[in-house]
């Protein structure tokens, strides 16, 4: 029988709830690659001091949080040298804060093209994670211009590598879990809630209070249940695993691990209402 009588059908369905479909995001690897590098050109376009912001931000805020918490107030630091100390924090959370505003955002930022042409709409809230990245790489300079500086003038400090190398891709990439999840949650109800635009930036002032970057974990040593409270923050894990990778911080892997529980929640529920509301993105940026 001939296929003219009998013609092949096609049937084209959305991708599961959880799924990332990561085939078809390969096909269209070069998007990442232009939606982040424009998202870097206009953030600091016609900026005097460009590429420089990324490195002066951490910076300044970890001079103010060396004046005002470790030198006034006397937090503790964990026997950490305190410019170590903020800043190792200020690297990771800057990923997260940048990450989760521009992700919160995207699609809204970028309606026009959604309305025009398909793509997997997951490439959005993606590359500006991507961007946030960016930012860390040209901070992540000066950082370790800093270890090496107190390496070699603080005796009692001292650099463990393979620490180094093998802890700090994990508090990356659990950085990049929470981001994610979280940031394609409210990427999608800030399509329909345009109230989200106000909430993002109140809630991340909010976690910057809750999240270890001002204090050490360690102060909560006598109360218990607020260490765990604070564990179920995945940043709270992220953070921690980040300053242990350069310095002999002890590591709490119960805490860890319960960041971990909590960034992998976060990131299925973010794919999940993202998915569920993918097809009316058109309608409603």
């Amino acid at each position: 029988m001939s296929e003219k009588n009998n013609p092949i059908e096609y049937m084209i369905k959305p991708p599961g709830r959880f799924s990332l479909n990561l085939k078809e995001l390969w096909i269209y690897k070069e998007l990442f690659y232009f939606f982040t590098w424009r998202d870097v050109k206009v953030k600091y376009k016609q900026t005097l001091l460009g590429f420089l912001w990324a490195v002066l931000q951490p910076f300044v805020m970890m001079m103010i949080f060396v004046v005002f918490f470790s030198r006034t107030l006397d937090v503790p630091t964990d026997d950490i040298p305190a410019p170590i100390f903020y800043f190792s924090g200020l690297l990771l959370w800057n990923i997260f804060n940048t990450g989760l505003s521009g992700a919160g955002n995207s699609m809204v930022t970028n309606a026009n093209i959604i309305k025009k042409i398909y793509f997997p709409r997951l490439i959005i809230p993606m590359s500006s994670i991507l961007v946030s990245l960016f930012d860390f790489l040209m901070a992540l300079v000066v950082f370790i211009g800093i270890l090496v500086f107190y390496e070699f003038t603080v005796p009692k400090f001292t650099i463990d590598y393979l620490k180094l190398v093998t802890l700090l891709p994990l508090a990356i990439c659990l950085t990049i879990l929470s981001t994610f999840g979280l940031g394609s949650f409210l990427a999608a109800l800030n399509v329909k809630y345009r109230d989200f635009r106000y909430v993002i930036p109140f809630m991340l002032q909010f976690l910057l209070f809750v999240t270890p970057v001002i204090f050490p974990v360690s102060i909560f040593e006598d109360v218990i249940w607020a260490k765990y409270a604070l564990a179920v923050n995945p940043m709270t894990g992220a953070i921690n695993l980040g300053r242990a990778a350069f310095t002999n911080m002890p590591i709490e892997w119960d805490l860890i691990g319960i960041s971990v529980v909590s960034a992998t929640i976060l990131f299925f529920l973010g794919i999940y209402v993202f998915r569920k509301t993918e097809s009316y993105f058109a309608d409603l940026a």
